[in-house]
């Protein structure tokens, strides 16, 4: 998602409203694990790890909320992650969901205004996941207070049966005037109860390499954000661009990876990114460690 985009995402999905072990999971949640590290061993995404960030198709979902959804089943996507409910409630929002066989395993959400309620709301859309989508702040000290309001709302979000985590973009890894970094800030928050979303895309647009990341974050990193990049820097669906998404994917085991989620912040042709992207993840193999 766009960075400018985000902030305002941010103020709607606030009025609209954890890196656990596996042995912390429910049986459920504990079984996907298992099952999603088999796939892995034989150097395949796993298809129930598959989803889409719907910002991707946010303007057709504008137009017609109902009718994405349902092409974005026949695609064969069971999955989503939710940025926002377009006006709905979220017992709406998963009705609409349920009617087309689709599961809001994750949303993104705000940290402030009401914390309880938008747990209450992401356990009605059956979400496994919750997760911050933006921050932005000029000092280290800024960055702190928000690393400890991450971990308060990851607490709370553990005591609601959920998984509380953050999404980053290129600037986290920026060097700020006191020369800390703010990926640095919000990694050192508590591991049990913030884990990470990296953006792929992001995280090379800031200079990083993923694998590298992974290293340093060996079982936290439980979601990807799966989009390409053009040569020139730009967004790209996926699979058509520059970055080695085989060598990234090779390490998920090690990351801690749940899910894989297709998203593209400006798109041309939003259901052609998310076909394009969807074949790929079923198609992509690695040798995974």
């Amino acid at each position: 998602m766009s960075e400018i985009n985000r902030r305002t995402l941010l103020g709607g999905v606030a009025a609209t409203a954890v890196g656990l072990g596996t042995a912390a999971l429910p049986g459920s949640a504990a079984a996907s694990t298992t099952a999603s590290q088999a796939s892995h061993s034989r150097g395949r995404v796993p298809r129930g790890a598959v989803s889409i960030q719907l910002y991707t198709l946010r303007s057709l979902l504008a137009a017609d909320l109902e009718g994405t959804l349902a092409a974005l089943a026949r695609i064969g996507y069971r999955k989503v992650e939710l940025a926002g409910l377009h006006g709905r409630t979220a017992a709406e929002f998963r009705a609409i969901l349920d009617r087309n066989g689709l599961s809001a395993t994750s949303s993104h959400v705000g940290i402030d205004g009401d914390w309880q309620q938008t747990l209450a709301d992401a356990r009605t859309l059956g979400n496994r996941f919750v997760v911050a989508p933006f921050a932005q702040f000029a000092t280290a000290d800024e960055w702190r207070d928000y690393a400890s309001r991450l971990n308060a709302a990851g607490k709370a979000a553990r005591a609601a049966g959920l998984r509380f985590g953050y999404h980053n973009h290129a600037h986290e890894f920026q060097a700020l005037p006191t020369g800390e970094r703010p990926w640095d800030i919000i990694t050192a928050t508590d591991r049990r109860l913030v884990h990470l979303e990296v953006d792929l895309y992001w995280a090379v647009t800031g200079g990083q390499d993923p694998v590298d990341l992974i290293r340093r974050n060996r079982g936290r990193i439980l979601q990807f954000h799966c989009k390409d990049r053009a040569a020139d820097g730009s967004f790209a669906d996926l699979g058509t661009g520059t970055i080695d998404f085989r060598r990234i994917f090779a390490h998920s085991r090690e990351a801690g990876v749940l899910e894989y989620i297709v998203e593209r912040d400006s798109q041309p042709d939003p259901l052609k990114t998310a076909q394009v992207g969807f074949d790929y993840l079923r198609t992509v193999r690695f040798g995974c460690r």
